[in-house]
């Protein structure tokens, strides 16, 4: 819904906007119809109950949304005005959930195959994907300043900043922030499942330091906007620090990657005592170690690259040339690690799943880079006014993240080779 939302204020036009409005209570709906095919009830009323908490679960959340509509009808009170908003956002959604857990309480109930605590982790590590995309979009559109201060926006609570005030790269920026605030309650909501329902010390351990991580790269975000902590909007109160946002840029990339590890150790699959062990050797793990150390590298070459880029009055930003080089030749480099670690991986049986799995994908992932790093690069050099490109937003937005689906799945490899294998005698 969050999706829709964002791509809703895009202003796609009168018609598109109308199908994705549509399109916000056919997911609820959805939501409502799964949560009574997979309730454990055999009661039709426990299925609808199932859709409705769904649905209370959606209205509460996006509590955090409602604010910025606030001050629009300024005949009517505050108080009116929540009374309407909140009262029709709670009406529409239970509505929603309720018409799909009637149409999903109808059928065969479903089974859930997978770990819920699981499941809360993907959740999680998707929404985080989802702030990368949007961050993405900030730094691609260069409006990474556009909203001076932190936490609040332009002196407004970051939950009533108007929405009718969000325009531009200003838009950009603060529904980054607010995707940030969906990232913390996943996060929140993913410790307390795992406090409840996972006995493992390494698990549980792995949960508060991605919530710690969450928190820092939250500060990091702000700090650089900022650079000190304050609430002044006025300039010379404020330092905004470049080596902040590539660290920031950097940081989130692996905070995804630790929470995609949480989801596996979650995993039924991890978890079971029959996993076939096959035979392996200390080169092995060394290889994908060394995998994620390449992409460390081209990672922070890349930030290095995008953040420190210098802006002119009235044409395209200069780059640094260092930066420029070093990813270029070090794309080479991690290419090839790449494709041998990914070979390698495959050469596994197929019932040591993931393991083959993932190093197919890893191969899929690095082709599709490669090629989105040619495109960015071609945009991005052939650039000659002030104004981003429609293309080179896409293709360096897309190259950004599909680098933090290479490096999470990369971190998968890397934990599957050293679950599913044992070392051999043998280099």
């Amino acid at each position: 819904m969050w999706i829709i939302s964002y791509v809703a204020m895009m202003r796609p036009g009168v018609i598109a906007g109308e199908l994705l409005f549509a399109a916000l209570f056919f997911v609820l709906g959805a939501g409502g119809f799964v949560a009574a095919r997979l309730c454990m009830s055999p009661h039709r009323a426990g299925r609808l109950r199932a859709g409705l908490a769904v649905a209370a679960l959606s209205a509460t959340i996006n509590l955090l949304l409602v604010g910025s509509l606030f001050g629009r009808d300024t005949e009517s009170s505050i108080w009116s005005q929540l009374a309407v908003w909140v009262g029709g956002l709670y009406g529409a959604s239970l509505v929603s959930g309720a018409v799909g857990a009637a149409i999903g309480s109808c059928g065969t109930r479903w089974t859930l195959r997978v770990s819920v605590t699981a499941l809360c982790a993907s959740i999680t590590a998707a929404t985080i994907f989802l702030l990368l995309l949007t961050g993405g979009l900030v730094t691609g559109l260069e409006a990474g300043l556009a909203v001076p201060d932190w936490p609040n926006s332009f002196g407004h609570n970051m939950l009533l900043y108007p929405l009718a005030e969000m325009k531009g790269g200003i838009y950009y920026e603060h529904a980054h922030r607010l995707y940030g605030m969906l990232v913390g309650v996943s996060a929140i909501s993913l410790l307390v499942q795992v406090m409840r329902c996972e006995r493992s010390g390494v698990v549980r351990a792995l949960t508060v330091v991605g919530i710690l991580l969450v928190v820092a790269q939250g500060l990091m975000g702000a700090l650089r906007v900022t650079g000190t902590f304050t609430l002044s909007q006025s300039a010379p109160d404020l330092a905004p620090n470049t080596a902040i946002g590539v660290a920031h840029g950097i940081f989130g990339q692996f905070v995804f990657a630790l929470f995609c590890l949480i989801a596996a150790l979650c995993s039924a699959r991890w978890k079971s005592p029959a996993t076939p062990v096959a035979s392996g050797t200390s080169a092995g793990r060394r290889l994908c170690t060394l995998l994620v150390a390449v992409l460390f590298v081209q990672l922070a070459s890349g930030a290095v690259y995008r953040h420190y880029q210098v802006p002119l009055a009235d044409a395209a930003p200069t780059y640094p040339k260092w930066a420029m080089h070093l990813h270029l030749s070090w794309a080479v480099v991690t290419f090839i690690v790449t494709v041998f670690t990914g070979l390698r991986a495959m050469r596994f049986a197929k019932s040591l799943r993931p393991l083959p799995q993932l190093g197919h994908g890893i191969l899929m992932l690095v082709g599709v880079q490669f090629a989105l790093g040619i495109g960015a690069f071609v945009f991005v050099i052939t650039r000659r006014s002030l104004e981003v490109p429609t293309g080179e937003l896409i293709f360096t937005t897309l190259h950004q993240a599909t680098g933090a689906l290479l490096l999470a799945t990369s971190v998968l490899v890397c934990a599957w080779w050293r679950r599913l294998t044992v070392l051999s005698s043998s280099v």
